[in-house]
């Protein structure tokens, strides 16, 4: 199963797996899971960073190399997954978010997430 991990589960995979739940872990432990981050993820942190945001003081140059030295593997952005928020109806604001799942859908991945709003748009997003 191929999984896209949404950017706090990702910055916790990495630097903070204590806050993943066991279901997390298990799901990112299986090795018959494919782990996937977005260039999203890594703009998110980069934007919200410099905003000073306390949950984003990760170094996302840092955190790139180690997702990559981990295993992960990049999904890239295209043009398909930008068209395919336009589908998407709005429940979620956050355009991070919304194009992470355009992602997941277009490719077939799951995503893992811990938001409760990227939960409500159903097929194709866990939970975690």
């Amino acid at each position: 199963m191929n999984l896209l991990l949404d950017t706090h589960v990702l910055l916790w995979a990495a630097g903070q797996p204590e806050k993943l739940n066991p279901t997390a872990q298990a799901l990112l432990l299986n090795a018959g899971h494919d782990l996937f981050f977005s260039p999203v993820s890594l703009w998110e942190v980069s934007i919200k960073r410099a905003l000073d945001r306390p949950d984003f003081r990760a170094d996302p140059r840092r955190l790139w190399r180690m997702l990559l030295a981990n295993g992960y593997r990049e999904l890239p952005v295209t043009s398909e997954h930008t068209i395919a928020v336009d589908a998407l109806p709005p429940l979620h604001k956050d355009p991070f978010d919304r194009l992470l799942l355009a992602q997941a859908r277009v490719e077939g991945f799951e995503l893992l997430t811990a938001d409760d709003t990227l939960v409500a748009y159903g097929d194709g997003v866990r939970r975690v």
